[in-house]
């Protein structure tokens, strides 16, 4: 049994790269509402401890090269990020794990496609599979840490 705070985590972390995958290469606020939901806050003025999660979620794929951002606004997002070059690398890069599936009647630049660390991250974020995304997520973490340093 896996720690919940962990399984938030990785959701909130693919989400994140997906959604910037999307817009790349623009700029884009990333809204913790967009990726965790929204939520009233309670009766101090304070946010959940699980929305702080995701904004800290935001701010470590900051600290860890996955993106980078200009500003925060307030606890609510990362203002004009962006992923970097290495992380839209390994995104594109073929995955090393993904489970196996009937390509052989697609075209080869399908095939390359569905077989990126992009492709299974958004399956797995949309299967809502936290055992998926946990996986995809960290052969993406292993890739970019034998990537090339920064």
């Amino acid at each position: 049994m896996t720690d919940i705070n962990i399984d938030d985590f990785f959701k909130d972390a693919a989400k994140t790269l997906v959604q910037l995958y999307k817009t790349f290469p623009r700029r884009h606020g990333v809204f913790v509402d967009e990726i965790y939901g929204t939520e009233e806050l309670d009766e101090y003025g304070m946010h959940s401890e699980r929305y702080l999660a995701c904004f800290g979620t935001l701010i470590w794929l900051g600290e860890e090269g996955f993106l980078r951002y200009a500003d925060t606004i307030r606890y609510d997002a990362i203002d004009q990020a962006v992923l970097t070059a290495r992380c839209f690398t390994q995104l594109c890069a073929p995955a090393t794990s993904l489970e196996p599936m009937d390509v052989t009647d697609l075209p080869t630049s399908v095939r390359i496609e569905k077989s990126t660390n992009i492709h299974g991250l958004e399956n797995a974020v949309k299967e809502r599979s936290s055992a998926r995304v946990r996986s995809a997520m960290l052969d993406l973490m292993k890739a970019m840490e034998s990537g090339s340093s920064r």
